[in-house]
């Protein structure tokens, strides 16, 4: 992929513009008659658990295969409405080289990219249903956000962990980072994860302290190259 292709698409580092398993429970009964030698009872029961125990294998295989969350690999290009299906999508714990791309046809050019970010961390991306193509590479699988899931937020957070969901990764409130160099700490407000240009509530690059409130009506709240963000109110 072009050096082109890679870079930010919202030009990252600089001032933006605008605002368990179902279990199958087997009854074994052993009948108690007064005939019939203890043997023959041994040999029936441990032949009826034996033939439980294999039944109850491949359901307990099919239920934690059905368990396991829905999402898609690090690496490769999706077709929207085949591949995947249209949402918000999360990925945690990338190094630098994770970079994915929203595209509006699959012909590769710089032209159809709607949106993409090189990550560090965590991030969120809203795959939409006009989207044509989701392409991912060097990231963490992504699973697919649950609307409706709930966190516990926090007041502390990595200033180079990416994207946290507000009331979700991090509560609303005023937090302050600082000891931040040479202009490489970035924080945005964001009201949504589709990563365009309105996207943005507020935005800034930052050399020594920065203070920033995070208000509940923000989706996100995105932080790369910065100092450990404290709540201070």
């Amino acid at each position: 992929m072009s050096q082109q292709k890679q870079r930010n698409w919202f030009a990252r580092h600089k001032v933006l513009t605008g605002v368990g398993a179902v279990v199958a429970v087997i009854a074994i009964g052993g009948a108690v008659g007064s005939g019939g030698g203890s043997d023959d009872k041994s040999s029936t029961s441990a032949t009826t658990q034996d033939a439980a125990k294999k039944a109850d294998t491949p359901k307990k295989a099919e239920a934690k295969k059905a368990a396991k969350p829905k999402g898609l690999g690090g690496d490769g290009s999706y077709e929207v409405g085949s591949d995947i299906k249209p949402g918000t999508y999360v990925s945690s714990g990338n190094k630098d080289g994770c970079y994915w791309e929203r595209a509006k046809d699959a012909s590769g050019s710089p032209d159809a990219i709607t949106a993409n970010d090189n990550v560090t961390g965590t991030s969120y991306v809203t795959v939409a249903a006009g989207d044509k193509i989701f392409k991912t590479s060097g990231c963490k699988d992504w699973q697919l956000v649950d609307p409706k899931a709930t966190g516990t937020p926090k007041s502390t957070l990595r200033g180079a962990g990416g994207m946290f969901k507000v009331g979700v990764d991090i509560a609303p409130g005023t937090y302050k980072s600082m000891g931040n160099t040479d202009d490489k700490c970035y924080w945005e407000r964001a009201k949504d994860a589709s990563h365009g240009m309105d996207s943005i509530a507020a935005n800034d690059n930052v050399t020594g302290t920065a203070i920033v409130t995070i208000d509940a009506g923000d989706a996100y709240f995105k932080s790369n190259g910065c100092q450990d963000w404290v709540k201070t109110g």
